[in-house]
């Protein structure tokens, strides 16, 4: 078998060849004058009926009949059929047409028409070939099917299929949209370092590196937040960033150690505006992407027309764990009932953290259609302003479908004096031997007592929102070339 496939490579060689001899080189063209599309050309048929038109793609089947032939092309936006005919382009060009393989990129010029079948089809004036496939593809009855493969190879994937193009067009949509719809509530956009000296604003480990010019260790970024409220201090009222970032962490279904966020911070409000604006903004996402507020992901239907359910930590776990976090007292007692559940703590755990971790065993599977899941315990929150009626709890909501957390979200710390004690605290956990945890950020801290004002923020986990917008299974099926393992 590999010797047949070796000798077909070696034949697509020898045809470049004798092409470069003969002074038809394809890699000597520049570039080519497309006037159309595939679809463009079958929506608009009654127009173009009888008109001349370019197309150019990529060939994925070819069937010779004498002294006349048909091919398809596959560009952007799908395939059209060609009827190449000897007499019509010539007896030398139709000698060199034969002679194309599967995968070689061509041009083709001719008249719109319908065959005798009804598929509408161009007769073929002239064709050109773009490009010589020096590669075969995969069978085309099967196409690309090895996971592995079709992640390693996604250049591979994308020609050969077709559902996997849309679900990037799809991804191109999404952020199109979200920045149509914050830009119309007059937010900017800006853009923040991603070599950092402090990766603080999430609890993960960052990615480690070195700059020679300064001789210093730097980090990558594991979240947008510090930087964007620096320039809410700086006075801009409503600010975006949509930007990779990087955390030093396993891989599933559902993580990628880089991976595409958005964060945006809004002067002048809280966690009560977050919950609004993202209501409003995954609604007309979902509207330009899907044209629907219905979305469907694997079994589950979830209606974003409706209003999003809210409801705070404690009293979820209440509903779906039959345990009331309100009576319990201290960390002590909150330990002993983690025990009797069978869940696993760690010795620096307080009843918050505990609280946490019964909201993970048992709510989060429930949450299918969108919830917000409010206040959250004062110990997981080192970045949010407090309850003022009930202090150990915070301003924030983690934004839940299909199980999954979407968005988070806060009504930020202001307070430098607070926020220098929250820090401390977390570096007090990095002496424990938590990674995660965030170091005291002395610039950040700094802005603080320049003055903040209230404000509302929230990230959003883009790569999350892709799948559940293309009913993707994997974070791996909406990343263009995902994080794998070498070979090597």
């Amino acid at each position: 078998m590999a010797e047949d496939i070796n000798q077909l490579l070696k034949v697509r060689r020898e045809k470049l060849a004798n092409l470069q001899e003969a002074g038809k080189d394809p890699f000597q063209i520049t570039k080519c004058d497309v006037t159309h599309h595939s679809i463009e050309i079958k929506d608009r048929y009654d127009d173009l009926e009888g008109q001349t038109v370019t197309v150019a793609g990529r060939m994925m089947f070819k069937r010779v009949m004498g002294k006349a032939s048909f091919c398809n092309l596959r560009d952007l936006q799908g395939d059209i059929q060609a009827y190449v005919a000897r007499d019509n382009i010539g007896e030398d060009s139709y000698k060199d047409f034969k002679k194309y393989d599967v995968g070689d990129l061509l041009a083709i010029t001719g008249e719109v028409f319908k065959t005798k079948t009804g598929e509408i089809s161009i007769h073929a004036q002239t064709v050109t070939l773009l490009s010589k496939s020096l590669q075969i593809l995969p069978e085309k009855f099967h196409g690309l099917t090895d996971t592995d493969i079709r992640y390693r190879q996604r250049y591979v994937d994308l020609i050969m299929n077709p559902d996997v193009k849309d679900t990037f067009v799809k991804r191109s949509k999404v952020l199109r949209s979200i920045r149509n719809f914050l830009d119309g509530q007059g937010f900017m956009e800006v853009e923040t370092p991603m070599l950092v000296q402090n990766a603080g604003g999430a609890a993960a480990r960052p990615f480690e590196t070195h700059y020679n010019a300064l001789g210093e260790d730097l980090k990558l970024r594991i979240s947008l937040e510090l930087y964007l409220k620096r320039l809410i201090v700086g006075g801009m009222e409503k600010v975006y960033e949509i930007g990779r970032v990087f955390r030093n962490e396993g891989l599933d279904t559902r993580h990628n150690p880089e991976f595409t966020l958005m964060e945006l911070y809004q002067a002048y409000t809280d966690y009560h505006g977050m919950m609004d604006l993202t209501e409003n903004l995954y609604r007309y996402v979902a509207k330009e992407v899907t044209g629907s507020e219905v979305l469907t992901y694997g079994e589950h239907e979830m209606d974003l027309s409706k209003p999003f359910e809210r409801i705070t930590m404690v009293d979820a776990v209440k509903k779906y764990a039959n345990v009331d976090f309100n009576d319990i007292k201290d960390t002590e007692e909150a330990k002993k009932l983690a025990k009797e559940h069978h869940i696993e703590y760690e010795d620096r755990h307080e009843k918050g953290d505990i609280l946490n971790l019964f909201f993970e065993e048992y709510v989060e599977e429930h949450l299918i259609q969108p919830t917000f899941v409010m206040d959250h315990p004062i110990e997981i929150s080192p970045l949010t302003k407090k309850k003022p009626d009930n202090p150990d709890y915070v301003e924030r909501f983690e934004f839940f479908m299909n199980g999954w957390e979407m968005a988070n979200a806060y009504s930020e710390l202001n307070d430098p004096i607070d926020q220098r004690a929250r820090f401390e605290a977390q570096e007090a956990l990095i002496a424990q031997g938590d990674e995660e945890a965030n170091h005291i950020d002395e610039d950040f801290l700094n802005a603080l007592n320049i003055g903040m004002p209230p404000t509302g923020g929230i990230g959003f986990g883009i790569d999350r929102m892709v799948m559940m917008m293309t009913d993707s299974p994997a974070i791996r099926d909406v990343l263009l070339f995902p994080t794998l393992k070498s070979l090597s």
